[in-house]
């Protein structure tokens, strides 16, 4: 194997680990967003839910508004 091949292998191995490198940041950080969001998700049910529970206090989702 000749010197200038080598040096193309560890080239290309150097630049795959830089890249590997970021793309696990990236996959990290989606994780985290993910994470969130799913903590919104949840939060926004448990208000559904509650709102539902209590939904005796207002007025019905499919009656029509006085005005009709």
């Amino acid at each position: 194997m000749d010197e200038q091949r080598l040096i193309n292998i560890e080239e290309k191995i150097t630049f795959q680990e830089d890249l590997i490198e970021e793309l696990n940041k990236t996959v990290y950080l989606q994780q985290q967003k993910i994470e969130q969001l799913e903590d919104i998700c949840r939060e926004l049910a448990a208000r559904i839910r509650a709102l539902s529970e209590a939904g005796g206090s207002g007025p019905a989702a499919n009656e029509r508004p006085p005005h009709y």
